[in-house]
């Protein structure tokens, strides 16, 4: 939420600016002090970046975008960040195999440092100033910094969403931290590191390659039928996984797993669109708020369900995303992709 009123107060681009140079703030604590205490402080400073950046990004693609565009723009925004997440992982096991734990870790930090540097120029060079609002937009939209207001301001339709949403969220991280443990340890035929490890590159695989598709399909019709779908993959991965006993059909189970991704851009363009214009930003980042706090309780009754068996921790989460999915599908709300 801090995130999607300082990019409502500040602008797109300055925001950013800020959170990015936050960001290279805690690069610096690790580079230049070399104590695992300096590691957490900086951890706290360049983690919070992608959450702080995300309602600014996606304020960003809304208001250079079409309704009818603004999916694929949020799809491409996906796909892109998943390149250096599979890149970076293996970029810092090169740099510790070729200099060692400590000097390995902080030469990939000077790396990220400069990295930052050069995407923060990029985005000033390339990102347009937000357009001036006018005196009464000025005083009559004047960024709302209590959650509480700007609750009151979220739309019945939204509300809808975000409360189908937060049941789905808690199918998927009720078993959320148990699905390695089932595959390595409880099924017939526990899968090896490298096989999970395989497991999960197909995972991904299948969510980069339904994107640009789904993405096209959604800005050429409505919205809704996507996120229906979505919410239904989520909803049958933890069955599913709870019948696969080998390698062969965990495959399956986790090329469901990446089908999730399916429509999760389109969900994004959704906020976006029932967000209400001059608070696109702050709406976007109440929402994860509100979603985010509900769904920790997950990771608790996740734990507890596990200790009564995987059966119930899996079906429990297939419940709630029944109720999820079959709450927006009932009651969610579309939004018609007119060209503008």
């Amino acid at each position: 939420f801090p995130g999607g009123y300082l990019s409502d107060r500040m602008g797109t681009k300055k925001a950013l600016l800020v959170f990015n140079i936050i960001a290279m703030f805690g690069f610096l604590i690790v580079i230049l002090i070399p104590l695992w205490q300096a590691v957490l402080l900086g951890a706290f400073f360049f983690l919070s970046w992608s959450a702080i950046s995300l309602p600014a990004t996606m304020s960003l693609i809304a208001r250079v975008l079409p309704v009818n565009k603004r999916t694929m723009g949020v799809s491409m925004h996906s796909l892109m960040r998943r390149i250096p997440m599979g890149l970076g992982p293996i970029l810092g096991g090169v740099c510790i195999g070729l200099w060692g734990e400590r000097n390995g870790v902080r030469l990939a930090f000077v790396c990220a440092f400069v990295l930052a540097i050069v995407a923060t120029i990029l985005q000033q060079a390339l990102i347009e100033e937000d357009p001036p609002k006018s005196a009464v937009e000025s005083s009559s939209k004047a960024p709302e910094k209590s959650p509480i207001k700007l609750l009151r301001e979220m739309n019945p339709s939204l509300k809808r969403l975000l409360v189908s949403d937060i049941l789905v969220r808690f199918c998927e991280q009720i078993p959320y931290a148990f699905v390695v443990v089932w595959c390595m340890k409880t099924i017939t035929e526990p899968v090896s590191a490298l096989s999970f490890g395989v497991l999960t590159g197909i995972e991904m695989t299948t969510a980069m390659l339904v994107y640009i598709p789904v993405a096209y399909l959604a800005d050429k019709t409505t919205k809704k039928p996507f996120v229906v779908i979505t919410f239904g993959f989520f909803t049958i991965f933890p069955v599913v996984l709870l019948f696969c006993q080998s390698f062969k059909w965990l495959v399956l189970a986790f090329i469901l797993r990446g089908l999730k991704e399916f429509g999760e851009p389109t969900r994004k363009a959704l906020i976006m669109d029932l967000a209400p214009e001059d608070r696109k930003a702050a709406m976007f980042g109440l929402y994860y708020l509100l979603r985010d706090i509900v769904v920790s309780i997950a990771a608790f009754g996740g734990a507890f369900l596990w200790q009564i068996g995987p059966s119930a921790n899996f079906m429990v989460a297939f419940l709630f995303g029944v109720a999820g999915t079959a709450l927006f599908a009932l009651y969610g709300t579309d939004f018609q992709n007119n060209e503008q």
